[in-house]
């Protein structure tokens, strides 16, 4: 089968395409047999050098959200069957024909989602749900202020915030290009903190009250700004540092005002909260059936494009998902 590994740290075309055995499912695993294969910005970062998640062993495979079809199941799965459609997240060797996944993080894909917008729903789509609402604790009418609003996770945390009944939601972009987008999926207002007087917009949009709820991912000095603009008694929710940057000392005096800072790990979730893991796959299924949720797909690229894809990733010029299509 085709697999994609790098042997060194570097730029995109680090990456390759190379021939590998086709993998066997152990026991608690299943074998996919790829549709599609999600692209995460993680994976960029890693292939760059960059420990996230821990320490990166050479030659790497990267990991990604892998949908497609059950093609072998290990012992002691019985939640699956052969022919069954899923989509679930692979630690390593994801981007391949073939993808050994655990049973117990799949999920079964909707009749009416295609495999592409499918990948959406492990990574992407569980970081969104839960920073909304488990670490976010999103309340009806509440303001959300969703910093990188048209990224993989973020165009879904503004249709999650909207199907929960936000009142307001701003969505804040790197980018004139991507503000219709943020628009698109459901911000109220949509701004871009590539410009200087982007927190006054979100202020004037609050009319100076401040949002009640931050999602964070971009790092750097956008963290500060937008610990800013949380209100009394509001709460930002860090869950990335997409910038590379390292972020802005903080201070307690920062939060002395009623604010409350968290980070966010889906992985954590997992292994320690499963029972929250299981609900939110439900409420997500079930806002996919209602289409209160759509997952956007800005390119579907070939295996031997993964290259391409990560570089689309990196020059941030895409809106919502990017795509492997074996």
């Amino acid at each position: 089968m085709r697999t994609v590994r790098y042997h060194e740290h570097g730029g995109p075309a680090v990456l390759r395409v190379e021939e590998a055995e086709r993998p066997d499912p152990g026991p608690g695993e299943v074998l996919i047999r790829a549709e599609a294969i999600g692209v995460n910005y993680a994976e960029v970062q890693r292939r760059q050098g960059k420990p996230i998640g821990g320490p990166i062993r050479l030659p790497a495979a990267p990991a990604g959200d892998v949908a497609g079809v059950v093609e072998a199941v290990g012992d002691g799965v019985t939640s699956l069957a052969v022919g069954d459609r899923v989509v679930a997240p692979v630690r390593s060797g994801a981007y391949a024909e073939y993808a050994v996944a655990r049973a117990s993080m799949a999920f079964p894909i909707p009749e009416n989602v295609d495999a592409a917008q499918a990948t959406a729903l492990p990574s992407p789509g569980e970081t969104a749900y839960h920073v909304v609402v488990t670490v976010g604790r999103l309340q009806p009418g509440e303001t959300v202020l969703i910093n990188a609003a048209s990224g993989g996770i973020g165009h879904l945390a503004v249709q999650i915030a909207r199907a929960r009944g936000a009142g307001r939601i701003i969505g804040a972009v790197g980018s004139p290009a991507k503000l219709d987008f943020a628009r698109s999926v459901g911000a109220d207002v949509a701004v871009c903190y590539g410009f200087d007087d982007w927190t006054q917009e979100v202020a004037a949009a609050t009319g100076d009250k401040g949002v009640d709820l931050v999602l964070e991912t971009v790092g750097n000095e956008v963290l500060r700004q937008s610990i800013e603009l949380t209100a009394r008694f509001g709460r930002i929710v860090c869950y990335g540092g997409a910038s590379g940057e390292q972020p802005p000392p903080i201070s307690p005096w920062d939060l002395v005002d009623m604010k409350s800072l968290q980070g966010f790990n889906l992985y954590a979730l997992h292994q320690d909260r499963p029972e929250a893991t299981e609900a939110g796959r439900k409420e997500l299924l079930r806002y996919l059936a209602t289409g209160q949720v759509t997952p956007a797909v800005y390119a579907r690229l070939s295996l031997e494009d993964a290259a391409k894809a990560h570089e689309l990733m990196e020059s941030r010029a895409h809106t919502g998902r990017v795509v492997l299509v074996p």
